[in-house]
C-alpha cells in the first residue's frame, strides 16, 4: 500500500491510523491523495483548496500548514541565505534566519475581492471556478472539501480544474456525493453528520500535510 513513500512518511500514515482506526478503510485513498500532492509539488505545481463554511476554514487551514513549517523546521537554502545577506540591508540577516520554505498553495475561499466580485457579477457559486480559470495550470491540484460532496461551487471548480488539466482530490463524508465522481481520488470519511465528518477531516489533512512535509524536508 505504501509504494515509494519513505519511512518517515509511512510512519506518519501509520500514526494517523493508530490514533483514528475508524479511518483505516480510507488509507488507500489517503495514499493516492498523497501521491497526487507529491507529484504536484515535485513539479513545482500549485495546490488550490476550496470548501464552504467549516470546510472553507479547513481549506484555509491546509494552506496555513503548507506555506510554512508544520511539524518540521524548513530553513532557507544556504544559497537563499547568502543572497539575502549579500544585499547588505539590515533586514537581510533577520530574513535569512527566520524565513521558512513553503509549498505553493492558496485557498480559493480567502480572496475576498475576487470572490465577492465573481459572486456579484457572475453568480454566487462562481467564485472558486473563476479564480481557478485564471490561475490553474496543468500539473496543479484542486483539493475540494465538502461534507456532503454536493456543493455546487465545488462542482463548478472541479469542471474548471478538468478544463485546465489539473488533478482533483476530494474530501467528503461516507456518501461521497457528486465530488466523488468528479475527483481523481476522493477520501470519504466514515461519517454522515456534518460536524462528525469535519472532525475526521482535520486529522486526514493534517496527516497529508505531515506526509508531504516529511517527503521534502526530512532528509
Amino acid at each position: 500500500m505504501y509504494g515509494d513513500m519513505n519511512t518517515d512518511t509511512q510512519m506518519a500514515l501509520a500514526e494517523l491510523l493508530e490514533r483514528y482506526p475508524v479511518l483505516r478503510d480510507c488509507s488507500e485513498d489517503i495514499v493516492k491523495a498523497y501521491e497526487i500532492l507529491f507529484e504536484c509539488f515535485k513539479g513545482d505545481g500549485f495546490l488550490f483548496t476550496c470548501g464552504n463554511g467549516g470546510s472553507a476554514a479547513d481549506a484555509d487551514h491546509i494552506v496555513g500548514e503548507l506555506l510554512k513549517g508544520f511539524v518540521l523546521k524548513r530553513p532557507l537554502s544556504e544559497e537563499d541565505k547568502n543572497k539575502l545577506n549579500s544585499f547588505g540591508e539590515p533586514e537581510g540577516a533577520e530574513l535569512a534566519q527566520k524565513l521558512q520554505m513553503g509549498f505553493r498553495a492558496m485557498s480559493l475561499m480567502s480572496q475576498t475581492a475576487i470572490f465577492t466580485a465573481a459572486g456579484n457579477d457572475l453568480g454566487g457559486d462562481m467564485g472558486p471556478a473563476q479564480q481557478l480559470n485564471a490561475l490553474g495550470r496543468k500539473g496543479d491540484v484542486l483539493f475540494g472539501i465538502s461534507t456532503s460532496g454536493n456543493a455546487k461551487n465545488i462542482a463548478l471548480a472541479c469542471q474548471v480544474a478538468k478544463l485546465r488539466g489539473m488533478k482533483i482530490i476530494g474530501l467528503t463524508g461516507y456518501k461521497g456525493g457528486r465530488l466523488a465522481s468528479l475527483a481523481d481520488v476522493c477520501i470519504k470519511v466514515p461519517a454522515g453528520e456534518t460536524f462528525v465528518v469535519q472532525e475526521l477531516h482535520l486529522p486526514v489533512y493534517h496527516a497529508l500535510c505531515i506526509m508531504i512535509e516529511k517527503s521534502f524536508f526530512n532528509r
